[in-house]
């Protein structure tokens, strides 16, 4: 059970109720995540919004985004984002398989996915400078200089979605993950 409060989105007023409303178009519906951060801070809820378009207008596909937070959020413990990622994963073309193995930090096949999943496991569980050698290898898996980059945004806006879910421990609306 959610441990913070949340306006039902069709309660919400002035930012929020805009923000809910462009949400809603979006995806059909307000994400419990989404309703609990608009709640509390539609600035942060705007700022996550505006830092998620930035990154699907960067040079990372969708299933590369998808294997991102999903690496990150297995990590982490998120349960809600593991789930909400999951989903997401699959819209991106992701096979339930390929899901599971990321998110295990298994080996999927594929050596520049599997290199990406490496690098962003180094990249949330190491403190201090990435070694040279992480960053040497999913370089030679071909990603760019400007990918290291969006990755690294990636990794930040899943991050504060698993933290306020960790915090709040959000009641999971979407389904459930093997």
């Amino acid at each position: 059970m959610s441990r913070l409060s949340a306006i039902q989105p069709d309660a919400a007023t002035g930012e929020a109720a805009d923000l809910f409303a462009k949400i809603r178009k979006a995806v059909g519906k307000v994400p419990n995540a989404y309703a609990t951060i608009g709640t509390h801070s539609p600035a942060a809820l705007g700022a996550m919004l505006a830092t998620e378009a930035a990154i699907s207008a960067g040079t990372l596909s969708k299933a590369e985004i998808e294997t991102v937070k999903l690496a990150v959020s297995e990590v982490a413990g998120c349960d809600y984002c593991v789930a909400a990622h999951t989903l997401a994963g699959k819209y991106a073309g992701l096979s339930p398989e390929t899901m599971k193995l990321v998110r295990a930090g298994e080996p999927s096949g594929d050596a520049k996915r599997d290199a990406l999943v490496q690098f962003v496991r180094v990249l949330v569980t190491t403190r201090g400078t990435v070694p040279a050698a992480a960053v040497g290898a999913i370089r030679e898996a071909g990603y760019t200089e400007r990918q290291l980059v969006e990755i690294a945004l990636a990794v930040s806006s899943i991050t504060f979605t698993n933290l306020v879910n960790r915090i709040n421990d959000t009641t999971i609306d979407f389904p459930a993950v093997a």
